[in-house]
């Protein structure tokens, strides 16, 4: 049957997208002024530090010889039509580049040729990696003395791929290197001795390789045959015929408020009504740098800026496009505004609000307590930029002071949380399900309620009211993060019940939930790249440790030394100009965001917040019941004793004696053989699979066993290493043959497992052996577990853990602080090395007991002892002679 439907119909379009991206001061600018002068849109090449630059137009970015918003350009070539965005190079502003990534067909990243890689330089390629987008790296500034292709060509291969490959077609070895890329474009290079340029297109559009030039932009060296080849290398684009709109940024032009966007279907005309908005584009202007045009028409792959329209922000998706925007940073300080002038702060603050439509990471907060305003920034720079725009803007003076970590929360256990509203006519009731997610993960919202149980439109509220806020946690009111939320159970009255209650009972159960789960406070960590001369060495990696900082073997390079490493924002973020101070300027530190981490020290940053979580009206943790006729409130620690719904989720059991549990029978080998085949795959070779004598064979599905027998099943797994070198008596059994360590571990672990009753997994690290795929040996009544190559015990138990510790009652025993807190997130239990070996101890000694205390009296010690009476006299008659016995 044939599409009829508009929003099938796809048409090609000739219009692309290229951002200009790099570390700050490598050129990037001056790049875009020589390709626009090449390009011939400019009749003559601007300088940055003349003041000049076509897309340097707000005064800021001149008087600093910096860029700070991205910028738009156009210019053909090649038959394209091409939008440049030229974004900032600065680690300050990260997040304004970030944003442009959601509009890219393609990538330039400038490297300059005096510095090399550098640190922002890491995250550009890493953004530009998670986006998927086609990237041609430029290496700048080779003019300079001191610059060698072959040494950064192999640094650039080292640190960000091994496809960076030197594009030069009139190069024999970079044809050949480039026909390797795909079967048919080698087999047509091997019989025409020509690179097939659609199947070049076609690599390079899926990142297979990443183009190489060198030149000088100042110089205009290796300009014009950069863009050919760059151009060479595109190919059109393909949209829906149905409109669409991505918005990356908003900003204004004197007062009027632009919506930049790019139109990612259909086409786009003057007073169209977006109806997910309910508003009317007014203009449609096409930017190149200062100056615009008006158009009638937009065409699909197009930048436009738009006017009118008052409720659009950057990320949005409009129309047919519904690509979600999903950033990678964030920022990590937070300051207080204090006005210089006379003014009402919380006024200000409504005025504020527009720039935050601009600059998004802002984040500004009124706190009505301390009647101030709070903003997020990237750091110093876009602290004084920041400054510099309140005052251009609003005419007022403002000093920034009390600059704090962002920090964040989450939680390590499952939990079910209940928030109820029932004040007189007013009725809902909450049951949430939090449970703890992988770093970097942000908060996820699902439903697993029936319809049947609360309609689809109360549903969808409390999912939206869940969505529409960051919601603080416990510890220091910091926002949570890396937790999934599902809505397990809820109840509304069909009289009595509004919108605002499920509100309320919404935000009561997540607090409840929280206040109930095990929390913890996270940082954030930068990456870092210090150089510094070799005779400092000594003094940055004792700044390091004592700044709580970890780093890699330090590298060098000449006169100079590379440290590189991890370590906490808020110790780190001052060291800079202390680098700069004890190597008299010659020292340089770089930073990029990280992510988040457990806290180093946790217990003081919730001393010095202050904080109290049973004294934040705005965020109560306990819900409001009604009795007759007028309502009460009850602590979260009590809401239980009085909800109306039954709970959905049953913690497990703490369990203090593993030799006290009682066993259930299961069926484990086929258990273990699924988790072994879900956490390596599918083998062809079966040898690598369970070595067990006893026959293997196909059970049912993991969901199929669970709805059969609903009982819990046991497991134990033992760090094999950890308890090797934690066990006195292993260790020193080690120092002499690891081997024969390993195998008194699995005869202890035998005799134990017969006494438990439970599946026992021991896991030994082969992590280190090249080639090994991973191995399971069944080994008497325990199965012993060999980690494929570069897989750690840990990684396979947090993945057994993670497969069967909310159906099954597992136990991991290991002394690794680290995996004991992530054991406990996925549902299971821990024991530590020595309380493992407390455990043995009692068990074998109450069995030792138990044989003293009542010794057999029915075993027979032998056969004649075994045989009946009458067949005793036969072979008593036969081994005495006297009778012989009958065949």
């Amino acid at each position: 049957m044939e599409e009829t439907s508009q929003d099938k119909v796809e048409r090609q379009s000739e219009h692309l997208v290229a951002g200009i991206f790099a570390h700050v001061d490598a050129g990037k600018t001056t790049l875009a002024e020589s390709l626009l002068y090449c390009a011939g849109v400019l009749k003559k090449r601007g300088r940055v530090d003349h003041r000049d630059a076509f897309l340097d137009t707000y005064d800021l970015e001149r008087e600093r010889g910096i860029t700070i918003f991205a910028k738009q350009a156009r210019f053909e070539a090649g038959g394209f039509q091409f939008t440049l965005l030229d974004t900032p190079g600065h680690v300050d502003f990260s997040l304004e580049m970030e944003r442009t990534l959601q509009v890219l067909d393609y990538a330039i990243l400038v490297i300059s040729g005096s510095q090399g890689i550098q640190g922002h330089t890491r995250t550009v390629w890493s953004l530009l990696a998670h986006c998927h987008i086609p990237t041609v790296i430029f290496v700048n500034k080779m003019d300079l003395a001191g610059t060698d292709k072959t040494s950064l060509l192999a640094q650039l291969q080292q640190q960000l791929s091994t496809f960076c490959l030197a594009y030069d077609l009139t190069d024999e070895k970079t044809c050949e290197e480039l026909s390797l890329l795909d079967e048919t474009m080698l087999e047509k290079y091997l019989t025409t001795g020509n690179l097939d340029q659609t199947l070049l297109q076609t690599c390079f559009g899926n990142r297979q390789f990443f183009p190489v030039f060198f030149g000088s932009a100042l110089k205009y060296v290796g300009i014009q045959s950069f863009l050919e080849s760059f151009v060479s290398l595109c190919e059109p684009k393909t949209y829906p015929d149905t409109l669409g709109l991505k918005v990356f940024k908003i900003t204004r032009d004197k007062k009027t408020r632009l919506t930049l966007a790019k139109v990612t279907g259909g086409h786009l005309y003057p007073k169209t009504m977006l109806e997910e908005i309910d508003e009317k584009i007014d203009e449609i202007r096409l930017y190149s740098g200062s100056q615009y045009e008006m158009v009638r028409q937009a065409e699909p792959g197009e930048i436009v800026s738009l006017t009118g329209l008052q409720t659009t922000y950057a990320g949005q998706s409009l129309g047919c496009d519904q690509t979600p925007y999903l950033g990678m940073l964030e920022p990590v300080l937070v300051y207080q505004l204090d006005f210089c002038d006379e003014v009402d702060d919380y006024a200000m603050y409504g005025e504020l609000k527009t720039l935050e439509e601009e600059i998004p990471e802002l984040e500004m907060q009124w706190n009505a307590k301390k009647r101030k305003i709070y903003v997020r920034v990237m750091g110093e720079v876009q602290m004084e930029i920041l400054k510099s725009l309140i005052l251009e803007r609003l005419g007022v003076s403002v000093e920034m002071h009390s600059g704090n970590i962002v920090y964040q929360e989450t939680i390590t256990q499952k939990v079910e949380g209940v928030g109820h509203f029932e004040p007189l006519r007013h009725y809902a009731e909450v049951h949430l399900l939090l449970e703890p997610l992988p770093r970097g993960s942000g908060v996820q919202i699902a439903s697993q309620l029936s319809l049947d149980e609360l309609e689809a439109n109360w549903q969808h509220l409390i999912l939206s009211h869940l969505e529409s806020r960051r919601h603080p946690g416990v510890l220091t009111g910091a926002e949570i993060t890396d937790l999934k939320i599902t809505l397990v159970a809820g109840r509304a009255h069909l009289k009595h019940t509004e919108g605002g209650d499920f509100r309320e009972a919404t935000y009561r159960a997540l607090r409840q939930g929280l206040m109930k789960a095990k929390s913890i406070l996270l940082e954030p960590l930068y990456r870092f790249t210090i150089e510094v001369p070799n005779e400092r060495v000594g003094r940055a990696l004792a700044d390091l440790t004592r700044l709580g900082g970890t780093y890699d073997e330090p590298t060098t390079q000449g006169e100079m030394t590379i440290i590189q490493g991890t370590g906490p924002v808020a110790t780190l973020k001052d060291y800079p100009q202390e680098v700069i101070s004890y190597t008299k300027g010659l020292g340089r530190v770089s930073f990029q965001l990280e992510g988040y981490a457990p806290c180093h020290d946790q217990d003081k940053i919730m001393a010095q917040s202050g904080y109290d979580p049973l004294a934040d009206t705005e965020n109560p943790c306990g819900s409001v019941f009604c009795s007759h006729g007028a309502g009460f409130y009850v602590p979260y620690d009590e809401v239980e004793n009085y909800m109306h719904l039954e709970a959905r989720y049953q913690p497990p059991r703490p369990q203090s004696q593993m030799t006290r549990e009682i066993p259930v029978s299961f069926d484990a080998e086929d258990d273990l053989k699924r988790i072994f085949t879900r956490t390596y795959g599918e083998y062809e070779d079966e040898r690598y699979l369970f070595r067990s004598r006893q026959a293997i064979h196909e059970g049912k599905s993991e969901l199929e066993k669970l709805k059969a027998d609903t009982t819990s099943q046991s497991y134990l797994l033992v760090d094999g290493y950890n308890i090797i070198f934690s066990w006195d008596e292993l260790k020193e059994l080690a120092k002499t043959s690891l081997d024969a360590a390993r195998f008194r571990l699995m005869d202890i672990l035998c005799n134990y497992q017969g006494l438990i009753q439970a599946t026992l997994i021991l896991v030994f690290d082969a992590y280190k052996v090249q080639g090994n795929p991973g191995m399971v040996e069944k080994y008497h009544n325990i199965y012993v577990v060999y980690t494929r190559e570069a897989e750690t015990a840990d990684n396979y138990i947090e993945k057994t853990v993670h497969e069967i510790g909310h159906h099954h009652h597992v136990t991991v025993a290991t002394s690794d602080g680290m995996e004991q807190l992530i054991i406990l997130g996925q549902g299971g239990v821990r024991i530590s090395a020595r309380g493992l070996k407390k455990e043995i101890d009692f068990a074998m000694s109450r069995l030792r007991q138990d044989q003293l205390a009542n010794p057999s009296t029915d075993q027979k010690g032998t056969l004649l002892e075994s045989a009946s009476e009458a067949d005793q006299e036969v072979l008593k008659a036969w081994r005495l002679e006297k009778k012989a016995p009958d065949d």
